[in-house]
């Protein structure tokens, strides 16, 4: 059996890799930035369980790409992001809207980073509150409300 070796590249030289874009500085704040917003993004249950084919990318401007479907629209996303990411040593808020927002785009400035917000069918984070679901968290853990049926978690852990 044949084997194929890619060509080595000489002791001596240097790795392009070392000043390219992948380990540079602002490379790294571009992924913080992207870091920051998904976890912010990632504490919103109400944002997670309400959107469906929540994707991202990285454009070839540098800037970051979010897209979903259903869910809230694109500007009250916006005002979640300008909301939660806060710089941690003066709470100052690290967002700022780079361009007007509405119901289907929004372009944000995060950290000296382009991210751009892009919602497709949008229906806002009431209608979609009030949307029956199968399954919501925040149903399953108000432990206050009585119900003729069995609560969700009462079925997942068979009490």
């Amino acid at each position: 059996m044949k084997r194929k070796h890619a060509l080595r590249r000489p002791k001596d030289a240097e790795d392009p890799g070392l000043d390219g874009d992948d380990l540079s500085l602002t490379s790294a704040r571009r992924y913080e930035a992207f870091g920051r917003v998904m976890a912010a993004l990632a504490s919103e249950a109400d944002f997670m369980e309400s959107c469906r084919d929540l994707t991202w990318w990285r454009g070839g401007d540098h800037t970051w790409h979010i897209e979903w479907r259903d869910g809230p629209y694109a500007s009250e996303v916006a005002g979640l992001l300008t909301e939660r990411v806060l710089d941690p040593d003066d709470e100052e808020p690290l967002v700022t809207e780079a361009g007007p927002g509405g119901a289907a785009t929004a372009i944000l400035d995060v950290m000296g980073v382009r991210v751009e917000l892009r919602a497709i069918d949008p229906m806002g984070r009431a209608a979609s509150r009030a949307r029956p679901g199968l399954w919501r968290l925040a149903e399953a853990l108000d432990t206050t409300r009585r119900t003729n049926t069995r609560h969700p978690w009462e079925e997942l852990l068979g009490g």
